[in-house]
């Protein structure tokens, strides 16, 4: 069966170095050069087999970004490739990326003949054999770990299996509108041509054969997308300085420098779907002037890179990458730069100093990347999430970007939602929507009848929302206002058994190790600031002898010093590193002065503050506590209470997880 991008004739020239000038249409519907009607029932086929629609074929999709490979995805691949040949079932079987399901890996979805495609949850290799004996063999759908069924709008002309629902009904799902996973977890993400039946690169093809760069930058602006790395700044507007800049030489760059604790939404879309965001650099590459352009990925993200380059690779080789693009004489030559993991290198002016070879350290602004970036030269950078919209935004008109998500804020946003919430995972929702409905309804609320606590939304940079803020809308003007940002779109839910001090200090001791220390309000603020929280948790460094006024000081100390580094500190990671602090002392002030003065950790989790008590009328003196302490401070005699010694308890707990009587207690 012919490639998509195979010359199927002798008249057919679209080759690399004579490409068709509109390449999609030409790949999808046979060549426009020669309409040969061979040629093209050979395509159409084609495009019916990349679609799943051969009407003798089975399909499997094995979940395989880097969640589904830590769950076992290769071994279930393996599996099911050996048992398909075995049993000679006519089948493909393909690697796609993650579907956002994360707790639900690994994921398998079956397509067969007639049938929609059906996803199944949390397969391993004894159910993978129950998958082919019930569903590819006898058309009868498993027990218990059906997902639901893709595409998520209802199917036409399928045998529809009873009982089996959509995947949009599974809670995590019903509220998500997908345009940047649009394709995750659904195509192969090293597969050039499933890309371009999917509707890739024709937003492409319709720039560089109909719209002006001005055309393109105006789409855009009056989009209103926004920057998704965080501050949010018009993507448009940035691009026409850029391309008003004075400059024979720019640049285009994606930041792909995920490096906030608890994200991985760039990395599983470039895992899943490298083509949309590519697609959107080349775009954009057109509508500055640039020539050049580079994809800054840190180098713990090896699957990401290895199908960013074949992506890469496979553009070069049908003329969609490099000179002559498409045949319309733009040229853009793309290039994967691999960073060291250092956090500050996801601002702008730090990455462009690491892909010159120098120290990522950022520099003042002014000037800015658009005028004076990479070497010298007009540059602009946008992060994977806003690349991955332009596509659509192309596509579709910016009319329909704007009536997603709110007037300031348009269009979808992705998060990577952990911590205590029973659905884990990447979820795109619209612009505007509330905390509230993206923890409770999404997420599926929190396990064991926990208590809701606070949100950290913004990662090291953002801020703890609580629960009477639940129903903040999720946009960046709203969240701007209650002390919290956007961010890149980490999201992690806390319960009622989380310490906010605890979190402070968690922070700050990464943002303290992750400073570049260029400037001094960060070097050695962030180190203060930690000192101070580290007192606060630690009962050994704070004397019972101190003052009320002293304590009163470690507080105001703290809000002060917050202050300054916000103000003074050189860069914007400087600047946001203090806001954990200051979020958490605006919304739980309490928990700071029990700490403070009452030398108490409200939630029980700073083990510097805990009192280990043994309750006398509930010991039965059978010496368990004793035997697993590990320091020796349990004493008493078998069959009579027993004692901790305060000095020299370590406060690990063990006493309390082995004692078969809870007879210890925490305060």
């Amino acid at each position: 069966m012919l490639s998509l991008f195979e010359p199927c004739c002798d008249s057919c020239t679209h080759t690399k170095e004579t490409p068709c000038k509109d390449l999609v249409k030409c790949a999808l519907e046979g060549p426009i050069c020669h309409q040969n009607s061979k040629c093209q029932q050979e395509k159409e086929e084609r495009v019916k087999f990349l679609l799943g629609e051969d009407p003798e074929m089975t399909y499997v999709y094995v979940g395989m970004g880097t969640c589904g490979m830590a769950a076992g995805a290769d071994k279930v691949y393996n599996f099911i490739s050996r048992q398909l040949e075995k049993r000679e079932i006519p089948a493909v079987i393909k690697k796609v990326g993650c579907f956002g399901l994360c707790t639900q890996e690994v994921m398998v979805d079956i397509k067969k003949p007639g049938f929609p495609r059906v996803s199944f949850a949390e397969v391993n290799i004894e159910r993978a054999n129950e998958i082919l004996d019930v569903f590819v063999e006898h058309e009868a759908l498993p027990d218990g770990y059906v997902l639901g069924a893709l595409p998520m709008t209802e199917p036409k002309n399928y045998h529809w299996p009873k009982n089996l629902k959509s995947i949009k009904e599974h809670p995590i799902m019903r509220k998500q509108q997908r345009i940047v996973l649009r394709n995750c977890g659904v195509i192969d993400p090293e597969s050039l041509e499933e890309y371009v039946v999917r509707g890739g690169y024709q937003a492409l093809s319709k720039v560089l054969s109909s719209m002006k760069p001005d055309e393109v930058i105006e789409t855009v602006i009056d989009s209103g997308l926004r920057g998704r790395g965080g501050g949010g700044f018009p993507t448009g507007k940035k691009w026409l300085f850029t391309k008003q800049a004075e400059g024979d030489r720019k640049f285009i760059i994606c930041n792909a420098d995920e490096g906030d604790p608890g994200a991985f939404m760039d990395r599983s879309v470039l895992e899943g779907d490298p083509h949309s965001v590519i697609e959107g650099m080349i775009i954009a590459a057109y509508a500055i002037g640039a020539n050049e352009g580079y994809i800054y990925v840190r180098a713990e993200y090896p699957l990401a890179i290895k199908r960013i380059k074949k992506a890469i690779s496979d553009l070069e080789a049908n003329g969609m990458l490099g000179e002559n693009i498409l045949g319309s004489g733009f040229n853009f030559d793309l290039k994967v730069k691999m960073g060291a993991g250092a956090f500050v290198c996801g601002e702008e002016t730090a990455l462009i100093a690491s892909i010159e070879g120098k120290r990522g350290a950022p520099r003042p602004r002014p000037p800015y990347p658009a005028t004076y970036g990479l070497w010298g030269c007009p540059t602009n950078i946008n992060n994977v999430e806003t690349f991955a919209n332009v596509a659509m935004i192309i596509d579709k008109g910016s009319n329909w970007f704007k009536q997603i998500g709110t007037a300031r804020s348009p269009g979808t946003k992705v998060f990577a939602v952990t911590g205590k919430t029973r659905n884990s995972g990447l979820i795109e929702v619209p612009m505007g929507i509330s905390l509230r409905e993206i923890i409770f309804e999404l997420g599926g609320g929190l396990p064991n009848n926990k208590r809701f606590k606070a949100a950290q939304i913004g990662g090291p940079s953002g801020g703890c929302l609580p629960a009477e803020l639940l129903d903040t809308p999720i946009d960046y003007d709203s969240l701007q206002k209650v002390g919290a940002m956007m961010g890149s779109g980490g999201l992690v839910v806390m319960d009622e058994d989380t310490c906010m001090v605890d979190v402070a200090r968690f922070f700050l001791n990464f943002t303290k190790n992750e400073s570049c220390g260029k400037c001094i309000p960060c070097r050695e603020g962030t180190a203060r600031l930690l000192e101070i929280l580290e007192v606060i948790v630690n009962s050994d460094r704070v004397g019972t002898e101190e003052s009320a006024l002293k304590r009163y000081q470690t507080i105001t100390q703290l809000e002060r010093l917050s202050n300054v580094i916000k103000d003074t500190a050189a860069c914007g990671l400087g600047q946001t590193a203090p806001n954990p602090i200051l979020s958490t002392m605006k919304y739980f002030k309490d928990e700071y002065r029990a700490h403070v003065f009452e030398q108490k950790c409200p939630a029980k989790q700073c083990r510097g503050l805990l009192v280990y008590r043994i309750e006398p009328t509930l010991c039965r003196g059978c010496g368990i506590c004793a035997k697993k302490c590990p320091q020796g401070a349990i004493v008493g005699e078998r069959k009579h209470n027993h004692y901790i010694v305060a000095d020299k308890c370590l406060r690990c707990g063990a006493c309390v997880e082995f004692c078969p009587f809870d007879a210890i207690t925490v305060s």
